[in-house]
């Protein structure tokens, strides 16, 4: 394996069994310490129920000139390492709001979220921002299609969309039947809310969180409620899980 694909350290987290485990997935030309960074108010709305890991993705951004007509700008520090997922156009840029044009580099993203799993999960959820949501409905997909060794429960996907790469349009076939808490702004002028809008309704179970800003994943007070509803009642079905497995193991040593 290249040293561009081998799976980065991730950002540390507090290992509590009893809490839902959500692998974190940032948006393009950010990265696992810079989104750890930006979620620093949506984990401490949540930190009761969640704890969550977060991976830097295998592609290092090239920088261009003209960042505005070339690339989409999830991040705000120009200094900082900035990874992406794959890139859609030849030039090795990605645009969100692209259609048609390759996914360069999107096996071995799938490859290296798939050892984050094996290496540091199970996972209960995945989170994702920009090019991360839209990264992660692409996940849902392969693990509705059995295409993919990866199990979790529900996402979150922050600022998403549908791809438009070329590869990826055999994807979103199916509704999935999956839980999912999809958030966006209502003026965001990078990934415009209709595309969040479409990627949302992918899914049959979809809790729906708009709101007034722009391209980030916001959490302020009329937000608050809406996560912990969502992730409280995901760590309730766990719970549930796994009393049912001690129930059916304790049966089991009975008989």
């Amino acid at each position: 394996m290249s040293e561009e694909n081998k799976l980065k350290k991730p950002c540390p987290h507090t290992d509590q069994d009893q809490k839902l485990k959500i692998l974190a997935i940032h948006g393009y030309r950010q990265n696992a310490e810079v989104f750890r960074q930006k979620t620093g108010s949506f984990r401490k709305m949540v930190h009761k129920w969640a704890e969550f890991t977060y991976i830097t993705a295998p592609h290092k951004v090239i920088l261009v000139n003209d960042l505005r007509k070339s690339d989409d700008i999830d991040g705000e520090n120009i200094d900082s390492e900035q990874y992406g997922w794959w890139f859609n156009r030849d030039d090795r840029t990605f645009r969100g709001i692209r259609k048609g044009g390759p996914a360069i580099g999107f096996e071995e993203s799938v490859q290296l979220v798939e050892e984050a799993f094996e290496k540091y999960g199970p996972f209960d959820g995945i989170l994702g921002f920009s090019q991360g949501a839209c990264f992660v409905g692409l996940l849902c997909d392969l693990q509705h299609r059995g295409m993919t060794k990866m199990k979790f429960n529900f996402a979150i996907m922050a600022s998403g969309f549908k791809s438009g790469s070329l590869p990826h349009l055999k994807y979103y076939s199916e509704t999935i039947n999956l839980p999912v808490l999809n958030i966006y702004g209502e003026t965001d002028d990078i990934i415009p809310k209709e595309m969040s809008q479409a990627l949302g309704d992918v899914f049959e179970d979809h809790v729906t969180v708009i709101h007034p800003g722009k391209h980030y994943l916001p959490a302020a007070s009329p937000q608050k409620h809406d996560y912990q509803m969502f992730l409280k009642q995901r760590f309730l079905e766990k719970q549930q899980q796994e009393f049912s497995k001690i129930d059916l193991e304790a049966n089991c040593n009975s008989s």
